[in-house]
């Protein structure tokens, strides 16, 4: 007999197959049949400006004046920044910009070079 998986929600064993997704009749959550294998990749997905997908290693170009906080220096338009890395939080690039030092992006600051 086909198993089907237990209710992420409420852990129940009386899920049932409903066409695309699954149903827990006890608690009456929903959810897709292909949402167990999108949740296998950990990689974060940060996109840039233009939303092309970044990743570690990656070189990329600030589009917009950036005022770094607690100075008097600006990242100028136009400026490359080699070899960023992939972070988590708000701010997701971690690089070292030439000039100013390591300092944390946002990517939807800049685009892929």
């Amino acid at each position: 007999m086909n198993e089907l998986p237990n209710c992420p929600s409420c852990a129940s064993t009386f899920t049932y197959d409903d066409g695309l997704q699954y149903v827990c009749p006890e608690c009456g959550h929903e959810w897709s049949k292909t949402a167990n294998t999108d949740a296998a990749d950990d990689v974060p997905s940060v996109r840039d400006a233009n939303g092309n997908p970044l990743f570690d290693g990656d070189s990329v170009t600030v589009i917009k004046d950036l005022k770094v906080k607690g100075s008097s220096l600006v990242v100028k338009v136009g400026t490359k920044v080699k070899s960023i890395r992939i972070v988590e939080g708000d701010h997701d690039i971690d690089c070292k910009v030439d000039g100013i030092g390591p300092m944390k992006l946002k990517s939807e600051f800049v685009k892929k070079a």
